[in-house]
């Protein structure tokens, strides 16, 4: 079969579907340089037929052929062609000698034509700036089963093999089939398989061609619109399952003690940050817990948060603790980090099995606030802790004993809830303004949960909006006259 040559193609469209007699000579200009298979790159155009006067004779497949080609456009004065700015359209036929109408895009741009024999040829000519394809299929034969033509892609079983190949080449492009009147019930299939429609030869022009474009067109953007929004919806349900799954789940069976945490990750539509925090108990009655937060706010900061606590929830339960559990924290640091310059802060505290003491260590990370039995909350000292983990490679973190008392609530947050502003200006909240805002809503009788969504929203308010860093907030309270 010899190889298709370019043709150029002429439409006779009502003026209501597209520019007629000379009123589209500016838009037909096209700047690209004449390629193989692209038949209106060469510039040429035909003067568009009014309604009512004869039309042009019809090709092999019943499209109309094209009239007596104009010149080609002159590029501008500045010696540039205008870019065409249109849809492109790719015509996938076996026929060399096959025409199809004029087309005129939503802005009355003509739409430019390209035309491949087979899948090969498609397979070249089918660029990013092509917008959609017209698959013409050859005529049913009724019990023709011949060979398989590697260049067609349709199997002796699959009349439709062509359209599923182009289907699988071309995934993001609208795809038409064009038949037969006659071979309707194909044409029916070949939506079914995955076309956005069907044209008749017998009814083609290029009013319909036109607009089958078009519709194919934004009906393939809507498509592939929605399913990008079902992926996105089905991956964030995914995210927010695996994000649930990985925020700790206290241990404290046995213990009289009551736990309570508030947590908001400072990444829009998250639910876990760099923040991180645990509660255990171990089989000799003594509780553990511990807060965290990892420098940044990413997932790659989220992930090794997640880590770091599962590390620590091991390591408590193999038995250590203080220094020695610190530095081997700091080791996993070292290992995991994408950056030799991620750090993270850290506070660690075990309450002893009665609960009227605690071990107290710091890595950087901000004291704890107690609150005794008929005190206010104070903080507990800060000067005896060490560095944050990752930043000296033979750091020390002594082990500080803290008395708790009979009675007592004990508050273990992140630099997020104390880093929000006051007001319009640049101050910050501080610890001296956390401390006298938990004790103004202890005053008032709130406790556990309660207590802390009323001091992080209070500080959010203080803040004029949504905090930027994460925050996590970590509550163990110890009731009165419990020994």
């Amino acid at each position: 079969m010899p190889v298709p040559v370019p043709h150029q193609r002429a439409v006779v469209l009502p003026h209501q579907a597209g520019p007629v007699d000379g009123a589209c000579a500016d838009t037909a200009r096209v700047a690209d340089a004449p390629g193989a298979g692209d038949t209106t790159a060469q510039g040429l155009s035909a003067p568009a037929t009014a309604v009512g006067r004869p039309s042009a004779p019809l090709g092999s497949h019943g499209f109309q052929k094209p009239e007596q080609p104009q010149p080609a456009a002159q590029p501008d004065p500045a010696g540039q062609t205008p870019a065409h700015q249109g849809l492109t359209l790719l015509l996938i036929g076996e026929d060399p000698n096959s025409h199809v109408p004029d087309m005129w895009d939503w802005a009355g741009r003509k739409v430019r034509l390209r035309t491949a024999r087979n899948l090969t040829e498609a397979g070249r000519l089918l660029t990013d700036d092509v917008h959609c394809i017209l698959l013409d299929l050859p005529p049913r034969a009724p019990g023709d089963r011949t060979e398989r033509d590697p260049g067609r892609g349709d199997t002796p079983d699959d009349e439709l093999g062509m359209l599923r190949d182009v289907l699988r080449m071309a995934t993001s492009h609208a795809v038409l089939v064009l038949t037969y009147e006659t071979d309707a019930e194909r044409a029916a299939d070949a939506v079914r398989v995955g076309a956005q429609d069907y044209l008749f030869r017998d009814e083609l022009d290029g009013a319909v061609l036109s607009r089958a474009v078009r519709y194919a067109v934004e009906r393939k953007r809507a498509d592939l619109a929605q399913r990008q929004l079902t992926e996105s919806r089905m991956l964030a349900q995914e995210n927010a399952r695996l994000e649930r799954g990985l925020l700790p789940t206290p241990l404290l069976d046995g213990s009289n003690l009551r736990f309570a945490a508030c947590y908001r990750p400072g990444r829009s539509r998250a639910l876990l940050g760099g923040d991180f925090y645990d509660t255990v108990r171990t089989p000799d009655g003594t509780v553990h817990a511990m807060i965290g937060d990892v420098c940044g706010h990413g997932p790659d900061e989220a992930a090794l948060g997640v880590e770091l606590r599962i590390a620590w929830r091991a390591l408590t339960f193999a038995g250590l603790s203080g220094d020695e559990l610190l530095a081997t924290l700091q080791k996993v640091l070292e290992h995991e980090r994408a950056d030799d310059e991620i750090f993270a802060t850290l506070c660690t505290v075990d309450i002893s099995a009665d609960g009227r003491r605690a071990g107290l260590c710091l890595a950087g990370h901000p004291a704890p606030l107690l609150a005794q039995a008929g005190q206010p909350p104070q903080l507990l000292p800060y000067e005896f802790g060490g560095p944050a983990l990752g930043l000296l490679p033979h750091a020390r973190w002594p082990r500080r004993q803290v008395e708790l008392g009979g009675s007592w609530s004990l508050m273990m947050y992140t630099d997020g809830l104390i880093e929000g502003r006051i007001g319009q200006g640049n101050q910050r909240l501080g610890q001296e303004g956390m401390t006298e805002l938990v004790s103004r809503q202890m005053a008032a009788g709130l406790t556990g949960e309660e207590l802390l969504e009323a001091s992080v929203r209070e500080v959010r308010d203080l803040n004029g909006g949504e905090l930027t860093d994460d925050v996590a907030v970590l509550l163990l309270d110890r009731r009165q006259g419990v020994s």
